[in-house]
């Protein structure tokens, strides 16, 4: 099978007022980079947050550090953080440590 890198849009709530309204960390999968931040800055905009992600920003700290993170923040107080990451999808093969059999 062909490998294929996608990315991970992971959403997590972070602050003090994770602490009062508590939610899970939403995870979304694409495999275009491209489409990956044309849907994050749409569902930024749409919710009214500034969108300081831009492609070039996103692609070279994935190069670099192999993941992306943005913090959002009102009032001085940190709301929630999106890290983009890339994972492997049909990774080749492995014997998964498993020896050869002793004849």
């Amino acid at each position: 099978m062909k490998q294929q890198t996608i990315y991970e849009i992971a959403v997590i709530s972070i602050g003090s007022l994770n602490t009062i309204r508590q939610k899970e960390t939403v995870f979304n999968y694409f495999s275009n980079l491209s489409k990956c931040l044309d849907q994050l800055k749409a569902a930024l905009a749409i919710n009214g947050w500034d969108s300081k992600i831009n492609y070039t920003a996103v692609y070279r700290s994935l190069k670099e550090k192999g993941k992306f993170v943005a913090e959002f923040s009102l009032a001085g107080n940190k709301i929630f953080k999106v890290v983009i990451t890339t994972r492997m999808i049909n990774p080749s093969l492995t014997t998964l440590g498993i020896e050869e059999k002793p004849e």
